[in-house]
C-alpha cells in the first residue's frame, strides 16, 4: 500500500481503514493451553471461521502441524463455565474434553477420537496422567442435581473402564490437582463460598494409597485472605506455588518450616484463576524456573535462579501474557505472549542460546507499521487522587488528517472479570478504531490486576463506583490533555465491563454514547439467576445478598435509567450462561421506552463472548454504524445499517 505525499483532510471516525472487520475475522484465530509431548508441542485454536470451534494443534519436531481433534470435535470443557484445561497430553495420546457432550475422548495418532467417560451429566477439567494407575486425576463437576452442583477431584480410567473414583469432595471449588513425579503424593486447592480463587484458597497435599485412594490431607498454605495458585512439583520433588500474603503474587516453594518466598517481589507471578490450567511459570531440565512476572500491567519471561536468588529477563516480546500460557520442558520453553508490535503468539525459546521464534500468530493480517497506534502507558489522577493507570492509544492513519482545530472521538474500554486487566499486545480490534480516527484508552480501573492485591481489592464493596470513577476520570484526563473530544466520549465493554459501561452511562454525565456486550444491567438479577462459580461474586463486589438488597438495587443501571439520556447499543449472545439474555432485554426495553437512542443486536448460538466469524464481524460493523450516527460523520466504506430506536 503506497502512502499518499499529502494527507487527505477528512473528519475523525470517517478515514478509510486497511484494517477491515473482515480482515480480522478471516485472519485471526485464538490462541491458548500450550503443552510439550517429548519433542512436539500442541497447543489450542479457537477458529471464528469454523464457528468458534476449539482445535487442539500438533506440531512435531520436523515442523509437521496436524490438527488432534478433527471437525465437529471441539476440545472445550464448561467447568465453572469459563473451562480451561480442557486437555492432556502424554506420549503422543491426548485426552480432551468435547464441548457439545462434556465427554473425555481419547485420540492418538492412529484413530479418531473415542469417548472413555459415559453419557452422564458430568464436566471435567484440569486433569493430569497417573502413569502408576493408568488414570486421569482432574476436576469434576457434577450437575445431576441442577439445584445442588458438586465439585470435586475425581479419578477417571484413561481407556473407558472400570468406575470412576471421587478422592476429595466436600468443598464448593476444588482445581489444580497436582501429582508429585513419583505419583506418591497428590497435592490441590480448595476454596468455599463466597471467596473467589483471588480472595483465598487452601493448599493441600495427600498420599496416594496403594489402592489408589487419597489418604489423609495435610493443609500447607492458604487460608482466608490468602489466595494460593498454580502447584507444581519440581523435578526432585518439592512442591512449588504462587501466593499472595506479602501482598503481591509471589513464588514459593515448601520448606521444612514452611512455605518460604523464592524471590520476594513487587511484582506478580500470576493471573486469577478465571479459567483452568493457565501457568506461570515451569521447571527447566537445570533446575532453574522458567517464569511470567507482571509489574504494574507489563508483562516480561524471566528466569529464576532459585539458588542464587537471581532472577534474569529474558529478551522475548512477552510484554502481555494473556493468562500466562507456558510449557517447558528441558531447554525449550513455550509461550503465548505478545507486545505492542506482535499479536498474541505461540513463541519457542531455546534456554540455552536465548533464541527465540515464531510458531503461530494469533493473527496473519498483514498492516504497514504506519498505520498502528502505538500502545502509551498512563498513569491518572481519579477520585481522591488515587492513581489509576490505562493503556492510550492515539489515532493513527497516514492517508489522513482531521480539519484543524478538531479533536478525535475516544473509546473508553473497560475490560471484564472485573479482575482482569488491559492487554498490551498488538490487537487490530483496537487498531481498527484508531486508524479510522478513533482515540482509545484501555482502564486498568481499581481491581484490575498486576497491581498487587490491595489495587485489586479496591473494588470490594464499590463494584460500579470505582471501576466506572476510574474510567471516567481516564476519559476526563484525556479531554484535559487536549488529546480527545469532551463532547465524543464513548464507552464500552463486555460481561463485567458491559456493567461498568452501562452504570458510567447511568451514574455519570460524562460519556456521550456506549456500547455494552453481555454486560449485566439488573445486579439483583444476576445475584439470583447466575452460576455456581459467580453465584456469590457479589458479595464481596456490592454487598451480601439478600441482606443488600437495597444497595443492589441502587448500583443496578436499570432502575435509574432516568440518569441515561445518551445512545445505547447492546450486544448479546442468546446461549450465555454466565450473564443470562434477560440482562440486555430488560435494559433495551427499559431504555427505549423512555425515548433514549437505543439498539439491541443479539445473537443465536453465541454464549458469553462471541466466538463466529459473522457475528464478530456483525458486531464490531454494528458498533461503527452506531458511532458514525451518533456522533455525525460518514463513514468510509458502507455497512450494514442497524436499527436505532428513537433517533
Amino acid at each position: 500500500m503506497t502512502t499518499p505525499a499529502s494527507p487527505t483532510t477528512a473528519p475523525y471516525g470517517s478515514w478509510r481503514s486497511p484494517i477491515t472487520a473482515d480482515a480480522i475475522v478471516a485472519e485471526s484465530i485464538g490462541i491458548g493451553s500450550v503443552s510439550i509431548d517429548g519433542d512436539a508441542i500442541l497447543w489450542t485454536e479457537s477458529r471464528p471461521s469454523e464457528g468458534g470451534r476449539y482445535v487442539i494443534v500438533r506440531m512435531e519436531p520436523d515442523g509437521t502441524v496436524s490438527d488432534v481433534n478433527p471437525a465437529p470435535f471441539n476440545a472445550r470443557t464448561r467447568v465453572h463455565e469459563y473451562g480451561g484445561g480442557a486437555w492432556i497430553a502424554d506420549a503422543g495420546a491426548v485426552w480432551f474434553s468435547n464441548f457439545d457432550d462434556q465427554r473425555i475422548y481419547r485420540v492418538d495418532s492412529a484413530g479418531l477420537p473415542e469417548p472413555v467417560t459415559p453419557d452422564a451429566p458430568l464436566r471435567y477439567a484440569d486433569a493430569v496422567f497417573d502413569r502408576n494407575r493408568s488414570r486421569l486425576i482432574c476436576v469434576r463437576e457434577d450437575h445431576s442435581d441442577p439445584d445442588n452442583i458438586v465439585n470435586a477431584i475425581a479419578a477417571v480410567p484413561t481407556d473407558g473402564s472400570g468406575e470412576q473414583t471421587v478422592l476429595f469432595s466436600g468443598w464448593d471449588f476444588v482445581s489444580s490437582p497436582r501429582l508429585s513425579p513419583d505419583g506418591s503424593t497428590l497435592a490441590w486447592l480448595s476454596w468455599n463460598h463466597p471467596n473467589m480463587p483471588w480472595d483465598g484458597t487452601l493448599l493441600w497435599t495427600a498420599p496416594v494409597l496403594d489402592d489408589g485412594a487419597l489418604g489423609e490431607a495435610t493443609l500447607v498454605a492458604g487460608g482466608d485472605g490468602v489466595s494460593v495458585c498454580q502447584p507444581e512439583w519440581s523435578p526432585d520433588g518439592v512442591l512449588h506455588f504462587v501466593a499472595d500474603q506479602s501482598g503481591w503474587w509471589n513464588l514459593y516453594h515448601l520448606g521444612h518450616n514452611g512455605p518460604e518466598a523464592l524471590y520476594p517481589d513487587d511484582a506478580e507471578y500470576a493471573r486469577p484463576q478465571w479459567v483452568f490450567g493457565a501457568r506461570a511459570y515451569a521447571f527447566a531440565g537445570d533446575g532453574s524456573i522458567v517464569c511470567a512476572v507482571n509489574r504494574r500491567g507489563s508483562w516480561s519471561l524471566n528466569v529464576l535462579d532459585p539458588n542464587s536468588k537471581t532472577l534474569t529477563p529474558l529478551d522475548v516480546p512477552a510484554g502481555e501474557m494473556g493468562r500466562g500460557d507456558l510449557a517447558v520442558s528441558g531447554i525449550t520453553a513455550a509461550v503465548i505472549a505478545g507486545d505492542p508490535r506482535r499479536p498474541m503468539s505461540l513463541i519457542r525459546v531455546n534456554l540455552r542460546s536465548r533464541e527465540w521464534d515464531t510458531v503461530r500468530q494469533s493473527s496473519t493480517v498483514d498492516v504497514p507499521s504506519d498505520y498502528i497506534s502505538p500502545t502509551q502507558t498512563i498513569e491518572f489522577p481519579s477520585t481522591d487522587g488515587r492513581p489509576a493507570y490505562a493503556l492510550y492509544y492515539a489515532p493513527r492513519n497516514p492517508e489522513y488528517a482531521a480539519p484543524d482545530g478538531t479533536l478525535p472521538p475516544l473509546l473508553t474500554l473497560s475490560h471484564g472479570g472485573p479482575t482482569a486487566a488491559a492487554s498490551g499486545a498488538l490487537d487490530l480490534s483496537i487498531q481498527y478504531w484508531t486508524s479510522r480516527g478513533f482515540a482509545v484508552v484501555d482502564v486498568d480501573y481499581g481491581g484490575s490486576v498486576g497491581y498487587g492485591r490491595a489495587y485489586r481489592q479496591l473494588l470490594n464493596g464499590n463494584w460500579g463506583i470505582v471501576d466506572v470513577d476510574d474510567c471516567a476520570n481516564a476519559a476526563l484526563h484525556l479531554v484535559h490533555q487536549h488529546l480527545a473530544d469532551g463532547n465524543r466520549l464513548a464507552i464500552r465493554g463486555g460481561s463485567a465491563g458491559g456493567y461498568t459501561t452501562l452504570a458510567a452511562l447511568a451514574f455519570r454525565n460524562v460519556f456521550a454514547a456506549g456500547a455494552s456486550y453481555y454486560g449485566v444491567s439488573d445486579l439483583t438479577a444476576l445475584a439470583e439467576d447466575t452460576h455456581k462459580f459467580e453465584s456469590r461474586y457479589l458479595d464481596r463486589l456490592v454487598s451480601p445478598y439478600p441482606e443488600g438488597a437495597e444497595t443492589y438495587r441502587s448500583r443496578s443501571p436499570i432502575s435509574h435509567t432516568e440518569g441515561l439520556s445518551c445512545p445505547i447499543i447492546l450486544f448479546q449472545g442468546l446461549e450465555d450462561r454466565i450473564v443470562p439474555p434477560n440482562q440486555a432485554e430488560m435494559m433495551y426495553a427499559e431504555v427505549r421506552s423512555k425515548g433514549i437512542p437505543c439498539a439491541y443486536l443479539p445473537f443465536e448460538g453465541e454464549q458469553h463472548g462471541f466466538r463466529r466469524a459473522e457475528n464478530i464481524k456483525r458486531a464490531l460493523e454494528a458498533e461503527l454504524y452506531f458511532y458514525s450516527r451518533v456522533f455525525g460523520f460518514d463513514l468510509a466504506d458502507p455497512v450494514e445499517p442497524v436499527q436505532i430506536e428513537n433517533l
